[in-house]
This record gives structure tokens, C-alpha cells and sequence, in this order.
């Protein structure tokens, strides 16, 4: 009998999981910074010309805003004015 079962046994032991105390718990998700559209950012901004969120780089020509393609595997950040008009 304890041939069988001592086999088992070990099996046993060998696919429990470890257990211990000193796992460090994960970091909680960052929370998600509210962006300011780029309608808002414009309006607050009237003499900026030219800006950028760090993904996508922006001219404001006749008051519209022509951006570049965004930059791969970029992170958006707040729209900073680069170039503001000398009025």
C-alpha cells in the first residue's frame, strides 16, 4: 500500500502551488488624465499656431487645424502650444 501511495503523494506535493508572503501585489491602473479636445484647446488658445499632443504635430491655418499622422506607438499627452501669432 505505501508503495502506491507515497508516489501519489509526491505527485501531489509537486503540482500544488507555492505559497509565500512576499509577492508584491500588482500596481493599480493609472488613472486615465482627462484630454481637452482639440476644439477646447483651440478656443482657450486663440493665438496659438502651431502645437502638438506629442503623438501628432499641428498647423492652425484659416482657423482649422491640420495635423500630421499620429507617430507609432506614441503616448497622447495635453496639447502644448509651440508657436503662438505675434498680435
Amino acid at each position: 500500500m505505501l508503495r502506491f501511495a507515497l508516489p501519489i503523494l509526491f505527485l501531489m506535493a509537486g503540482i500544488s502551488p507555492a505559497l509565500c508572503d512576499d509577492t508584491v501585489p500588482p500596481a493599480p491602473p493609472e488613472k486615465a488624465v482627462e484630454m481637452q479636445s482639440m476644439r477646447d484647446f483651440l478656443q482657450a488658445n486663440t493665438d496659438c499656431q502651431a502645437f502638438t499632443d506629442s503623438c501628432s504635430y499641428c498647423v492652425v491655418k484659416d482657423g482649422l487645424a491640420q495635423c500630421s499622422t499620429p507617430q507609432i506607438a506614441c503616448v497622447k499627452k495635453e496639447y502644448q502650444c509651440t508657436a503662438r501669432s505675434g498680435k
